[in-house]
């Protein structure tokens, strides 16, 4: 039986588990990494404006949530749409900082 209390074991498991968390992360770095910029910045004006008139869905559903009146699944359904190219940009930018291991033939 697997002793989970030996030290052995423990560093293993942490191990295995930081192993796995960093390939999960380089994945995610890499799909952002496909996503073209331009794609996504016409996602966030387009989006992130829409409807033009009378007023953007998305400020409006931001002044809902800091007013406390974001209550139906429709309301958090809009913020959710029209703020995810914005949380793309962002996330783009923040994983761009960190750059991936480069594959170099080995002499």
């Amino acid at each position: 039986p697997l002793n989970l209390s030996d030290k052995s074991v423990q560093l293993c498991l942490i191990a295995y588990c930081q192993s796995r968390l960093t390939e999960r992360g380089l994945l995610v770095s890499k799909s952002f990494q496909m996503i073209p910029w331009s794609i996504l910045l016409l996602a966030a004006v387009l989006l992130g404006l829409a409807p033009f008139r009378p007023e953007p869905h998305l400020l409006e559903k931001l002044r809902m949530l800091a007013d406390g009146q974001l209550t139906r699944p429709m309301d958090i359904f809009d913020l959710i749409f029209h703020g995810t190219p914005l949380l793309l940009i962002l996330g783009k930018l923040l994983l761009g900082r960190h750059k991936l291991p480069s594959k170099t033939p080995q002499e």
